[in-house]
C-alpha cells in the first residue's frame, strides 16, 4: 500500500506539471500570435515545439521519479549488477535524432520564409538614431522622424507635473506612427546612423538589428487594420528604453489618401520656403 502511495504521488505531481504547462495555452500566457502570416507561422511552430518538449520532459522526469521511488537504497540495499545494453543505447540516440529532425523540417521552412524578401509591393528604410526612428517610403518619397510622443516624454521627467499613469500609451506612443496599407507585401531595409538598434514589432513576428554602414532586409503583411506597438530591442544608450515603434495599418485606400495628403504638404512646404 505504502508503494502504490508513493506512485500515486509521483502521478500527481506530473499531472500538476503538465496541467500547467498546457493550462497556459487557455490563459493567454503564451506567445502572440500575431497580424501577419508569417507571424502566426511562428506561433504555429512554437505551440508544436513546445508540445514536443512538454512530452520529452515528462517523460524523462516520469523515468527519474521512478528511479528515485522504485531503485531507492532503502528499497534496494544491494547494488543491481548488470551490464549496458547497446540496444538500448541505440534506441535513445536514435529517437532524439529523429526528434530534432522532424522538428527541423518545420523550423527550417519558417526561417527560409523569413529570410524571403523578394516580390515587395513596397520599400520602407528605417534608420535608427539616439534616439528615434527615421522612416523613409522609397516608391513615395516620403521620410519623417518618429519619436516618444510629447506627453510620453514630459510625463518621464523627473519633477513633471503630468504623472505617467495620466498618459494613455505612456512610452509606447510616437509622434509620428509609421502608416502601413494591409494585405501588401513590404520589404524594410534597416540600418543606423550611430549605435546598433533594433526594430522590434512582436505582432509582424520578428525583430531586425539596425546596423551602423549595413543593411538588414526583414518583411511584412498585415492583415488586419489596427495599431501594434514595438520598441527598440537592443540597449543603444541612456534613452534606449524611450524610443518606441508605433505602425497604424490602414486600409489601401486610407494609405492613398495619407501617402496624397503627405505629398501635398511637402509641396506646400517646398513652395513656401522656396526663394
Amino acid at each position: 500500500m505504502k508503494r502504490l502511495n508513493e506512485w500515486i504521488d509521483g502521478i500527481a505531481v506530473l499531472a500538476v506539471i503538465m496541467v500547467i504547462t498546457w493550462g497556459m495555452f487557455a490563459v493567454g500566457d503564451n506567445m502572440r500570435p500575431g497580424t501577419t502570416p508569417f507571424s502566426q507561422d511562428v506561433y504555429a511552430l512554437h505551440n508544436t515545439v513546445l508540445g514536443v518538449v512538454t512530452v520529452i520532459g515528462v517523460l524523462v522526469f516520469t523515468a527519474m521519479f521512478t528511479s528515485i521511488i522504485v531503485h531507492s537504497r532503502k528499497r534496494n540495499p544491494e547494488a543491481a549488477k548488470f551490464t549496458h545494453s547497446t540496444k538500448a543505447e541505440i534506441i535513445w540516440t536514435a529517437i532524439p535524432v529523429l526528434i530534432l529532425v522532424v522538428m527541423a523540417v518545420p523550423a527550417t521552412q519558417v526561417l527560409i520564409d523569413m529570410e524571403d524578401t523578394g516580390n515587395a509591393e513596397m520599400n520602407i528604410k528605417v534608420t535608427g538614431y539616439q534616439w528615434l526612428w527615421k522612416y523613409d517610403y522609397l516608391e513615395d518619397d516620403i521620410s519623417f522622424y518618429s519619436a516618444l510622443d510629447r506627453d510620453s516624454n514630459r510625463a518621464r521627467q523627473i519633477g513633471s507635473d503630468l504623472q505617467p499613469s495620466e498618459v494613455e500609451n505612456y512610452l509606447l506612443e510616437v509622434n509620428n506612427r509609421l502608416i502601413l496599407p494591409v494585405n501588401t507585401r513590404i520589404r524594410f531595409l534597416l540600418t543606423a546612423d550611430d549605435v546598433i538598434h533594433s526594430w522590434w514589432v512582436p505582432d509582424l513576428g520578428w525583430k531586425r538589428d539596425a546596423i551602423p554602414g549595413m543593411v538588414n532586409e526583414a518583411w511584412t503583411l498585415i492583415e488586419e487594420e489596427g495599431i501594434y506597438r514595438g520598441q527598440c530591442a537592443e540597449l543603444c544608450g541612456k534613452d534606449h528604453g524611450f524610443m518606441p515603434i508605433v505602425v497604424e495599418a490602414v486600409s489601401k485606400e486610407a494609405y492613398a489618401a495619407w501617402v496624397a495628403e503627405q505629398q501635398g504638404t511637402t509641396t506646400a512646404q517646398n513652395t513656401t520656403t522656396a526663394p
